[in-house]
């Protein structure tokens, strides 16, 4: 087999980015936008040591569980992997994606996986929304996402997943910018101003938030446009505008400015009050948030009694409904910012059983004084750092909760967490907080070999 063979397949696995697992003379063959079972004719497009890369040139036999996308460039958009790809079917494949890596990488012997959990809809569900900005060919302000593997920009007017509260701000706001005149930022030149369109939703509250991120403060009639849009737009609290003067792909910077109304939304979640800022870190499928949350709660039976620990713990998203059917509860959070916001969604709430703590886990986590009874990890898709790892054998709590987005990380510190201490799992509750993509959300739960505990 070489580049450029047109060559016939059967898809019959779907790796963890979301695409289509062949194999050809024992080669195995990644090919995008593809699903269990269909036969198709391939392109063979790129070769490494060990697989292939493929594109679709017809599909021979459909699969049974294709369908039609509802998006009319879901494929061209980088969105989204799976809108081809039956509901049902794609919550069957995460499933079966979290128990083979559980076995795989964490070497675990029939783990028991549970379905993944649902929010309301599979469609419409996300509550922020964060676009760049560009040029078309005829100069028009255009706002989207990234073709798949490029910087060449999809530009879309609305958007099936998205919260449908926000899509009728996408196509004005495009028209608002070019009709201010404002420059788009050019990453290749390092020059231009506005980089991002970023909007976000309260699902209950359904206040929504417009950022503007931009390369510089210099956005002349900023405050009028703002103002204008307040007017417009009846649901909207706040336009802020971000600052990031650095190169590179991260989308926010360091300093956001209300221009006009509010800095954030509040939403309501799990019966609590939040405050959302442009840049606060909130799961983005509130529902499937809350349906997860509240499969922890059923599991881990909290008496009143408990110390809890919270690590990674945000603006305290799981930590304020946790606290308050415990005794003590602590958030460890690196971001100060959303330690800020932690401590001003527990005053909102009332609740005063909580303490949270600026600083990295790894230095936070050993410096306690408490013993816990229940530890809470929800670290980043890299996962623990070994020392945090190292840091709860060494506290001892008699149960875990680690809560993961990324199943392959997630597996290899459970083995270790089971190898090293005396923990055992006892199961992995799955959920589906990003419909039509090819992640999933995780909560497994450990407890001390030889208790009675969870």
């Amino acid at each position: 087999m070489k580049q450029g063979d047109l060559i016939e397949i059967e898809i019959t696995d779907l790796n963890h980015t979301g695409e289509g697992v062949g194999k050809y003379q024992g080669q195995v063959i990644f090919v995008p936008d593809t699903v269990i079972g269909d036969r198709l004719q391939v392109r063979v497009i790129h070769l490494k040591k060990s697989h292939a890369i493929g594109k679709i040139q017809q599909i021979l036999e459909p699969s049974p569980h294709r369908i039609r996308p509802r998006c009319i460039v879901a494929d061209k958009c980088g969105g989204c992997q799976w809108q081809h790809i039956e509901d049902e079917f794609q919550r069957e494949v995460k499933q079966h994606q979290v128990q083979q890596a559980l076995e795989r990488v964490g070497h675990f012997v029939d783990p028991v996986v549970f379905p993944p959990i649902t929010g309301e809809s599979p469609l419409g569900y996300r509550n922020k929304a964060t676009y760049p900005l560009g040029f078309s060919a005829t100069g028009q302000v255009q706002a989207g996402y990234y073709r798949r593997g490029s910087h060449h920009l999809v530009n879309l007017n609305q958007c099936p997943i998205q919260d449908p509260a926000l899509n009728p701000f996408l196509a004005e706001i495009k028209k608002d910018i070019q009709a201010r005149g404002w420059s788009i930022y050019d990453e290749k030149r390092h020059e231009g101003q506005l980089r991002h369109l970023s909007l976000r939703v309260g699902r209950k509250t359904t206040e929504v938030l417009l950022t503007l991120i931009a390369l510089s403060d210099d956005l002349p009639g900023i405050e009028e446009q703002a103002r204008e849009w307040l007017e417009r737009y009846p649901n909207l609290v706040g336009v802020t505008l971000n600052e990031n003067p650095e190169r590179g792909n991260a989308i926010f910077g360091s300093t956001t400015r209300a221009v006009a109304g509010r800095d954030y939304i509040t939403e309501i979640f799990a019966g609590l009050t939040y405050q959302l800022a442009a840049d606060t870190f909130f799961q983005i499928n509130t529902e499937a948030a809350e349906a997860l949350l509240i499969a922890i709660l059923d599991r881990l039976d909290l008496q009143g009694t408990e110390t809890l620990i919270d690590a990674y713990c945000g603006i305290g998203t799981f930590t304020l409904p946790l606290a308050k059917r415990v005794k003590q509860a602590i958030g460890l959070e690196s971001y100060p910012i959303s330690i800020e916001r932690a401590r001003i969604n527990a005053k909102i709430n009332g609740i005063t059983n909580v303490t949270f703590i600026p600083g990295e886990v790894e230095t936070t986590l050993p410096s306690l004084t408490v013993t816990p009874d229940v530890i809470l990890l929800d670290p980043p898709r890299k996962g623990c750092d070994r020392t945090v790892l190292d840091s709860l054998i060494q506290i001892r709590p008699g149960r875990v909760v680690y809560v993961s987005c990324q199943s392959a990380t997630l597996a290899r510190d459970l083995e270790y967490l089971c190898q090293k201490g005396d923990y055992e799992l006892q199961e992995v509750r799955t959920a589906d907080f990003f419909p039509q993509t090819a992640h999933v959300e995780c909560a497994a739960f450990l407890r001390q070999q030889g208790t009675d505990m969870l």
